[in-house]
């Protein structure tokens, strides 16, 4: 049955939300230079997409940050739907680091060209440190916020992998705070490998900011691990909760 839906009423109604608002921030992209109108876009295509594959999201943690604020969020990944989660429900104006492939998608890949997302090169050191002078390029000039799922790729088991440092690298490099951001649900509703999206309750958790005033680069594997301690934290909290109930 959930099959069934998918073929015939998530799939198209998604594809079909994908193209009119990735069409409408292109369009957009021409009359506004800052990408703000563009990220209000993207934020209304998330929360479609949301309704449209019966995703219901509860935020805890948002007294933790300034809507003016500049942060570099680093969060767990385990789903698709991770990004239209946090589109749809953050509300902070941010960029995020993309897999390179994604840019040449049709519609949301004129999106991410267009509003200053940021494409990710893997190739080889080199590549992955401009990526990363880049972001934090953009984090300090532009007084932008960005996003980045430090695992470096969805988990297909939904287990927290290792954290890789490029989000501590940015945020000491631009002077932000980084903020740990916990996703639970979301692989209940899409799982890695699968295209049936299925409605499902997730919930968004924004941490405590951790400032980087005074630190270095030699720092950032210290940071990197405080941040992934408080994800763990959260996510052991809530399959603990689970098995006592």
């Amino acid at each position: 049955m959930a099959h069934l839906r998918a073929l015939l009423f998530t799939d198209p109604l998604v594809i079909l939300a994908t193209i009119v608002y990735g069409g409408a921030s292109f369009v957009a992209s021409f009359f506004d230079s800052t990408g703000r109108t563009q990220a209000a876009i993207a934020a209304a295509w998330a929360r479609a997409l949301l309704r449209i594959c019966g995703v219901r999201v509860t935020v805890r943690g948002l007294g933790h940050i300034a809507r003016d604020g500049v942060y570099v969020f680093a969060g767990n990944h385990a789903s698709f739907i991770d990004t239209p989660v946090v589109l749809g429900r953050l509300p902070v104006q941010f960029r995020f680091l993309a897999k390179r492939g994604l840019f040449t998608i049709p519609f949301l890949g004129w999106h991410l060209k267009r509003a200053g997302h940021i494409p990710v090169f893997r190739e080889n050191a080199r590549a992955r440190l401009k990526t990363l002078s880049m972001a934090a390029d953009t984090v300090q000039q532009q007084r932008i916020s960005l996003l980045v799922f430090p695992e470096g790729g969805r988990s297909a088991t939904g287990e927290l992998h290792e954290f890789t440092d490029g989000a501590a690298y940015i945020a000491i490099k631009a002077g932000v705070p980084i903020v740990p951001l916990v996703l639970k649900g979301t692989r209940d509703s899409l799982p890695m490998g699968s295209w049936v999206v299925r409605p499902a309750r997730v919930e968004m958790i924004v941490g405590e900011p951790l400032p980087t005033a005074g630190l270095t680069q030699r720092d950032r594997a210290t940071l990197t691990a405080h941040v992934r301690e408080q994800v763990l934290s959260e996510l052991t909290a809530s399959s603990a909760s689970v098995l006592g109930s």
